[in-house]
């Protein structure tokens, strides 16, 4: 799959699996990248990775794609700022995620800074994504997501004000400061369920009715399946370092079995 494919799939709110990476191991996300998610997004927000680590890992999603099923490479970039926006975009990333939009003149910021003059103010040097998507403009910009994270008190007041910003492709719900947002002293929040819960489908339905993707990241497959069964067209499963950590753990636990 392409970034021209991913995107027209992803407006056409296609569901869509994807997998979420904050180490700099380019090799395992080599892996990652070619058993069949859609996309394998890299957190340059959390994640333990610098610029070269997001150049090297999107060059490892797309080395793994061209031996697999074709995942596109994501980046959450670290801040709504159009020097993160651009060099993710210009080493390759099929899109960005845009952390902590909370209105919809900072949505139209994160659209304007993905996006080439005429629709934008991107500024021109696909040094690496010019061989990837395209060194013209305009196609340049169709073949490119830009997805601002629900995850504010603000944000979740003003989702439909960002859902309906020109230009925006979808909104990518952050769980664990969502529940924040709504009152939470922790990401998962037992005194808050219905509230998250609330919150949860109110962004799906915003989403649908002003016709852009809404996604969300799960700690599971199992979370994953049950957020696309709720109106979420697309969903990343957990991380690498959780599923580490996970499964050396069961093994542990295997292996002092008796």
């Amino acid at each position: 799959m392409n970034a021209k494919n991913f995107a027209d799939r992803l407006r056409a709110r296609e569901q869509l699996i994807g997998y979420w990476v904050v180490l700099d191991a380019p090799i395992a996300t080599e892996r990652i990248a070619r058993i069949g998610y859609d996309y394998v997004a890299l957190d340059g927000q959390h994640g333990l990775l610098g610029y070269q680590g997001l150049l090297s890992g999107l060059m490892a999603v797309d080395a793994g794609a061209s031996l697999g099923t074709g995942a596109v490479g994501m980046v959450r970039v670290e801040a709504n700022d159009p020097t993160p926006i651009g060099r993710a975009l210009d080493a390759g990333a099929a899109g960005v995620i845009v952390p902590l939009v909370d209105t919809a003149e900072d949505a139209a910021r994160a659209v304007a800074a993905a996006r080439y003059p005429g629709a934008g103010t991107r500024s021109y040097g696909p040094m690496r994504s010019g061989l990837r998507i395209g060194p013209v403009p305009g196609e340049a910009d169709a073949a490119t997501v830009v997805l601002a994270m629900i995850e504010t008190p603000q944000g979740l007041a003003n989702v439909a004000e960002i859902c309906a910003t020109p230009g925006l492709d979808g909104i990518y719900v952050g769980p664990s400061d969502l529940c924040l947002a709504v009152g939470g002293r922790y990401p998962n929040d037992p005194d808050v369920a219905e509230e998250f819960g609330n919150a949860l489908e109110l962004i799906a339905k915003t989403a649908a009715a002003a016709g852009v993707a809404a996604g969300i990241h799960t700690p599971d497959g199992n979370t994953a399946n049950l957020r696309l069964s709720q109106g979420y067209t697309f969903a990343t499963v957990a991380s690498d370092l959780t599923h580490l950590e996970a499964i050396a753990t069961t093994h542990l636990q295997a292996a002092r079995s008796s």
